[in-house]
């Protein structure tokens, strides 16, 4: 947050950015208003997952919608992705293969398989549209990687990699967090 801009907003780029997308003036952010203002490389709208996530991530009354202070957070957030995103975009095609989101995975210290990225760029991919994630589908697979696998380390208390969990205990660990 733009902290010295509070009092000179047109300085911060969060604090104009969250006018323009502000457009009922409530001084709220809600998912419409979200989904209209983000667009990929392609020039398509965020996807309503992506978009719910972020809200929700932000969102520190459950009201559905964020103030200013929660839409700084999201603006560093969002800084932050795409340039992860455009690092590891090394083609400049405006979406991830499986093969650059396998070397982004790994230098984010995951161990996978490349057949595992595979599977995530297929079943993330824009359905109709060339194969690789958009930017809204690289923060959506990143962002639940995390969660799960903070989940995953919680009930790995001796750091071995294996886990012993029920299904219904792995799915309330995901849920909680993804909501």
């Amino acid at each position: 947050l733009c902290w010295h801009n509070v009092f000179y907003p047109t300085i911060c780029p969060a604090y104009q950015w969250f006018q323009t997308v502000d457009t009922d003036r409530s001084g709220f952010i809600n998912m419409k208003e979200l989904k209209q203002a983000l667009v990929n490389s392609n020039w398509s709208a965020f996807n309503d997952e992506t978009c719910l996530m972020m809200i929700n991530m932000f969102d520190k009354t459950r009201s559905g919608r964020i103030d200013l202070f929660g839409f700084s957070a999201l603006w560093d957030f969002m800084q932050r992705w795409r340039a992860l995103f455009q690092q590891y975009d090394r083609d400049r095609s405006g979406s991830i293969s499986g093969a650059e989101l396998h070397q982004a995975l790994a230098q984010m210290g995951y161990n996978l398989s490349p057949q595992f990225s595979e599977t995530l760029v297929q079943r993330f991919t824009f359905r109709g549209g060339r194969p690789g994630i958009q930017l809204d589908r690289f923060i959506q697979v990143c962002t639940q990687l995390q969660s799960m696998t903070q989940v995953f380390r919680e009930r790995d208390r001796n750091m071995t990699g294996n886990v012993r969990l029920s299904y219904e205990d792995f799915l309330s660990g995901t849920i909680s967090r993804l909501m």
